[in-house]
Order: structure tokens, then sequence, then C-alpha cells
């Protein structure tokens, strides 16, 4: 498999890394923080990097930069180990500068590893050249872009001067945008899945399927470990979000076990082009 042998590299507790096209590492599992708040977020924020996480997602939207500025500021880990995305929303691109410069402020950690675009609006292509002057100036590490698919990518590429070093895209068994996958990894950017787990309302009924429980129990693992390392190898950046540590803990102990070729194709027969939600 192409990934083989940088999973190789992970072991239970730390993710491998991938290096982006702007020539950083990013690790291929991270936690998520989409629906996390408060000292809850605080909590789960420096639990996951006290116990091997390395990358962190959040974005304006989601309200809580500040806790998970001070999450990383009380794991104890030195922040350059840290990689950390956030997102400037639509309603943010006609002050894109100044939205950048309020997501430093409420991190408070020096500087921003990846910045992307939430999804494609009115001054997309603006608001990219306000990343773009942001990495110039030290304050942003890469640039990128959700929910960006075929049409879009190709539509934003030749719009702008630094190419996305990532695109974030919903992606779990039950949509698993294979040909969209294949065509950002032809454009040499990398791809990072949101709703791993199906996301908000589809999980529960997603961890109980029945292909999924039986190889859950082949590998001794649990059907959410099966469906992130399923999309470690295919070569997915995941960011799984949860607030309870033994999920946390669980979520990045899947590097002593690999699926089969055969076990891979069982998964890839789940796909129902099924979005869960709107972009």
């Amino acid at each position: 498999m192409q990934f083989e042998k940088i999973l190789e590299s992970g072991v239970n507790g730390k993710a491998p890394v991938i290096k982006l096209n702007s020539g950083y590492d990013i690790p291929m599992v991270g936690l998520g923080t989409y629906s996390l708040r408060g000292d809850t977020c605080v909590y789960s924020v420096r639990t996951a990097i006290q116990n091997g996480y390395r990358l962190i997602d959040t974005a304006s939207y989601y309200g809580n930069e500040r806790e998970v500025g001070e999450g990383i500021r009380k794991s104890g880990v030195p922040r350059e180990e840290i990689f950390v995305t956030t997102k400037l929303y639509p309603n943010q691109y006609s002050y894109a500068a100044k939205a950048i410069d309020d997501a430093l402020d409420k991190l408070d950690i020096g500087y921003i590893d990846m910045m992307l675009l939430h999804h494609p609006a009115s001054n997309d292509v603006s608001s990219y050249q306000a990343i773009e002057k942001a990495v110039q100036d030290g304050k942003v590490r890469s640039a990128g872009v959700s929910c960006y698919y075929i049409q879009e990518t190709n539509r934003f590429l030749p719009k702008v001067r630094i190419k996305p070093a990532l695109i974030q895209n919903e992606i779990h068994p039950y949509y698993q945008d294979s040909r969209v996958i294949e065509h950002i990894r032809s454009c040499d950017i990398t791809v990072q899945g949101w709703y791993p787990l199906g996301g908000r309302g589809y999980t529960k009924a997603l961890l109980n399927h029945k292909i999924l429980c039986r190889l859950a129990e082949i590998h001794g693992k649990s059907p959410a470990q099966i469906i992130l390392r399923w999309n470690l190898q295919r070569g997915v950046v995941v960011i799984p979000g949860s607030s309870n540590e033994k999920h946390i803990c669980e979520n990045i102990s899947i590097f002593d076990f690999s699926l089969t070729n055969d076990e891979m194709e069982m998964i890839a027969g789940l796909n129902k082009d099924e979005k869960h939600d709107w972009y």
C-alpha cells in the first residue's frame, strides 16, 4: 500500500507524520475540536497532547480558539512540537487579514501551523491571498482550504500564488470520495478527513455496522479504530473529536495492526456517496 512505510513509523500513542508541499510535517492523526467548549475543550486538548497527539484542529466558527490555546499551553509539551490548524469562516473573508490576527490573539501560541478557508464562498480568493501574506510574514506556516472538491479545486488553484498544502473534506465509510481524493493527491495536496466516524447523529449507526464490528473482533480493536486505520491506509489524515479520555487514547492507538487488501475492499463496499453535512 502507498502509505505502508509511513504508517510503520507510527507507534500507539504517537502518530507518524507526512510532509506537506509547504515543507512542514503534519501528524496523520489529530484531535478535532468542533463540539468542544469551555473547560471541556481545555481538558480534552491538554489530555490529547499529554497522550501523544501533536495535531489539534480548530476554527473561528467553533468558538473555542482561546480554549484550544490554553489546553496547548497547559499540556507541558513545547509549542514547536504541536501542529495547530484553524480556519476562517466565510463571514470573515471580507476582512481576512484582521481575522487572522484575531485568531493569533485568541490562540496565543505565537504562530499558526495551518490556516484554512472553511468552505468556498464570495471573496475566498482574496481571503486566501491574506493567508498567503500571513505566510510571508511568518504568522502562518501553511495555507489550505476545506470543502473543495474537483470543480472547486480546479477553479481555485490558478487564482492563487501558494498551492494549498492541504484540503480538508468530509470522508467516512459512507462517503468515501475516492475520485476527489485521487484528484487532490494528483495536485500534490494532502487530504484530511473531517467526520471520519460519520459525524453528528450518524456515528452510532456507523460504529454498529456488522462489517466494521466483525473486523474489530478479528483485530481486537474497536470499530472506530478500524475506520481510522482504513483512512490512514488510504493516505487520509484524520481528526476524530472526543472529550472522553478513553476514546482520545483509543483513537491514536491504531499503529499495532493493519488491514489486509481484502479487508480494505470490504470497507470500500460500504460507500453510499452519503454526505452528512451540506458543504
